[in-house]
């Protein structure tokens, strides 16, 4: 009789914790231009697709990643809204960003992201990350803000 290897429980409260921790990661990892630290968390096939519709292989986007956050030109982001599902081996993790951006004139808006994750080899790695403008009649609430970055730092949660 062969022993097959135990199965992970993706829907455990462990599983999402992870893919949390993971979305806080990504984020991060942007704010603070960490290439490295993104790198490892992306699944070698990965693919970036913009609001337009480009499509950014993995050697692009890390290169745009690595001066993409400017602090003093994005001087306000958030994460909100986060929504994670899992389905098998893949875990999509969606939340939205509003950012305030100081370039000549102040502009606030929102972003909606999906990052696709692959459970593979004992961990999960971003496959493909997608965004999506947000129209403000569909913005999300202040209550549903899970962290804050002011001028790139991450500012401590309120209790």
């Amino acid at each position: 009789m062969k022993m097959q290897p135990a199965l992970r429980d993706h829907q455990s409260a462990e599983t999402m914790n992870e893919l949390r921790a993971l979305n806080a990661r990504f984020i991060h990892n942007f704010v603070t231009s960490d290439v490295p630290a993104h790198d490892a968390i992306l699944h070698p096939s990965f693919i970036n697709i913009w609001p337009t519709g480009q499509r950014w292989d993995r050697a692009t986007y890390l290169k745009y990643w690595a001066t993409a956050f400017d602090p003093e030109v994005i001087v306000y982001w958030d994460v909100r809204d986060e929504l994670i599902t899992v389905v098998g081996d893949v875990a999509l993790v969606r939340s939205t960003n509003k950012y305030t951006r100081r370039d000549g004139s102040e502009v606030t808006g929102m972003t909606t992201y999906t990052d696709t994750y692959l459970f593979e080899n004992g961990a999960w790695k971003c496959i493909q990350a997608q965004l999506t403008a947000v129209a403000p009649e569909h913005y999300p609430a202040d209550d549903t803000i899970v962290s804050v970055y002011i001028e790139g730092k991450l500012q401590p949660r309120a209790s």
